[in-house]
């Protein structure tokens, strides 16, 4: 499988690079995030995460030109390079990588890792449609430590609008990666733990903004991308984390729970 991993991604980056979604190092970054993903968890899991990339990038060219005017849009006319690559995907790419490597018969642990996977990739996207969608449209954009009016863009910044577009993110995300799911490749076996990644997508990005609003400026090193892998982080934990304690009510489907 990884063989035809490699294939597959170096062929489909080839084509891919005339578009204008990445940076040219961020696919060649991307064709090896692919080649983790296909490789360890087959073409559902890839296909999952490509519709993470085009979707987040289609946001991100929402009102482009107006943010471009305010000074709040992405820099490289929004292309991804390789430090949005990982900080969106390396917590992602490194629970795939475990799936890999365990047993077949680990039914719960496979699946508790799956959700992980899943609400990594829920919280993710929904922080694109909160920080694209609340840049353009917000109305009263405000701190989330203190909630006193701030300029649209501040590192802990929110909004209604901003808020509500969070939300509808982990519900694209959470019912692209449930219409995926297989017995092969459960990443989200029922209507539960569907409910769980949604939830757990929306609440950490509500962290990502306290993170933003506490620490991301009073610590030199602590970059967005690197925010954003400990929101995606805490996703992942949080989903398994509930999933493996109500493992009852989110996994019925599993033999032996």
């Amino acid at each position: 499988m990884w063989i035809e991993a490699l294939v597959v991604n170096g062929v489909l980056i080839s084509f891919a690079q005339r578009t204008p979604l990445l940076t040219t190092q961020g696919w060649i970054h991307a064709a090896a995030l692919g080649t983790i993903l296909w490789g360890s968890l087959g073409w559902r899991g890839w296909l999952a995460v490509v519709v993470y990339l085009v979707v987040g990038s289609l946001v991100t060219r929402i009102g482009f030109k107006n943010k471009q005017r305010r000074g709040l849009a992405e820099a490289r006319e929004g292309r991804r390079g390789p430090e949005n690559v990982w900080g969106s995907a390396a917590v992602g790419a490194g629970l795939a990588l475990v799936l890999a490597a365990s047993p077949e018969d680990a039914s719960l642990w496979r699946q508790v890792v799956l959700i992980g996977f899943s609400a990594s990739f829920a919280a993710k996207l929904a922080d694109t449609f909160g920080s694209e969608i609340g840049k353009r449209w917000g109305r009263t954009t405000l701190l989330i430590t203190t909630l006193r009016p701030v300029a649209p863009g501040t590192d802990g910044a929110i909004s209604l609008e901003g808020t509500m577009a969070s939300a509808a993110g982990s519900v694209v995300m959470t019912f692209a990666l449930w219409g995926l799911s297989s017995s092969q490749l459960p990443l989200i076996p029922n209507a539960m733990a569907a409910g769980v990644v949604m939830v757990v997508g929306l609440l950490a990005t509500l962290a990502e903004s306290v993170m933003g609003a506490v620490v991301q400026n009073r610590v030199g090193w602590l970059s967005n991308e690197l925010i954003n892998a400990l929101q995606t982080l805490l996703a992942a934990g949080l989903a398994m984390g509930w999933t493996a304690l109500a493992s009852h009510l989110v996994l019925p489907t599993i033999a032996g729970l």
